[in-house]
């Protein structure tokens, strides 16, 4: 299979989890969710937070390949995060509509990829400034590898609220071969 095949069922993965962390977390008391937790961003808020800016700085830099993406369109009058750790929202309720969209901006992304536009050295700077250039389907795995980390960090602080997300297993979102 192709890395385009897996980026798309990242893509799936990623909204579907999205939407179970999210579902979970309106589950409980405002308060809940901006209880300072330990955690490297604070709070459950925090946390989801940081993947909303993080997001946003990655499709932003991504509206930057050749291919010029038209899903990426939505972003444009967006501005540009500063800080890993700025607040977008200030309630919940803007956060979780924000998720919708840019898992949204995310799949449609994917859709509109072609494979060998993988191989593409993306240029961007670091938070810092620092220039890099790297392959762009790299950068993709990155975003979803980075999401899953901190996803991991969200299930367990809704886990210390005591919230249930359920399985989260990718598992779940790979086609049975039997069932086709």
């Amino acid at each position: 299979m192709s890395l385009l095949y897996h980026l798309r069922l990242l893509a799936d993965y990623n909204q579907w989890m999205n939407d179970k962390l999210y579902s979970a977390a309106a589950a409980l008391p405002a308060s809940e969710l901006t209880a300072p937790r330990g955690a490297f961003f604070g709070s459950l808020q925090g946390t989801l937070n940081h993947l909303l800016v993080a997001d946003t700085v990655w499709l932003k830099r991504f509206a930057a390949h050749p291919a010029g993406y038209t899903a990426l369109a939505p972003l444009a009058d967006i501005a540009m995060p500063q800080q890993l750790d700025q607040p977008l929202y200030a309630d919940f309720a803007s956060m979780r509509q924000r998720r919708s969209e840019l898992d949204s901006i995310i799949s449609a992304l994917l859709a509109e990829i072609r494979e060998q536009e993988l191989d593409v050295a993306l240029g961007y700077r670091s938070m810092k400034g620092v220039p890099a250039q790297r392959q762009f389907g790299s950068l993709l795995l990155h975003v979803f590898n980075h999401q899953t980390h901190h996803r991991g960090q969200a299930t367990t602080l809704l886990s210390q609220a005591g919230a249930d997300v359920g399985v989260t297993d990718l598992l779940l979102r790979i086609p049975d071969q039997l069932a086709l």
